[in-house]
């Protein structure tokens, strides 16, 4: 499977390879280092600690090139009237009599509780492509699910606001 992720997305990821790799690392290898020197490893919490820092960055790092080797670049266009990659849009939750207002991104930047949902959620593919005024229902599992009308749409653009996921 590809990540549909944009230049943006593969730029981030990119810069934060470079700081893991060029600044991260040399000081993380010096704490395991100055750690080490401590004594006994097998009751030496700051080895421990150190270690584990280490080798996170160093998963943190794969992780990334991974992401960035896998990725179909893809641009955010949508129809003016058309919800799309990185809109702010407003739903009116019928079962829950209440509206909600959710930005779509990629599934890189998701982070739902900050209401930035991605595009391959549920709620992400029940909506992208819908105008407002559409009612759309929203899949949750086999058997579940609940309607929603698309209340406003706000476009936006794929800019260096949002953060890419940390883990």
């Amino acid at each position: 499977m590809h990540d549909e992720l944009t230049a943006v997305d593969i730029r981030k990821m990119q810069e934060e390879i470079d700081y893991r790799e060029l600044e991260l690392r040399p000081k993380l290898i010096e704490d395991v280092q100055t750690a080490r020197a401590f004594g006994d490893l097998s009751e030496n919490f700051e080895y421990k600690a150190a270690k584990q820092a280490k080798n996170k960055n160093e998963s943190r790092i794969r992780y990334l090139k991974r992401m960035i080797a896998s990725a179909v670049v893809i641009e955010a266009r949508s129809k003016d009237d058309e919800a799309g990659l990185f809109d702010r849009v407003t739903l009116y939750m019928e079962d829950e009599g209440e509206e909600e207002t959710i930005t779509l991104v990629t599934t890189l930047r998701q982070n739902p509780m900050k209401g930035l949902i991605s595009k391959e959620s549920p709620v992400g593919q029940a909506i992208i492509g819908h105008k407002v005024g559409d009612r759309v229902f929203i899949q949750i599992g086999e058997t579940g699910g609940y309607w929603a009308a698309i209340r406003a749409i706000e476009k936006g653009a794929d800019d260096d606001s949002m953060e890419i996921s940390k883990y």
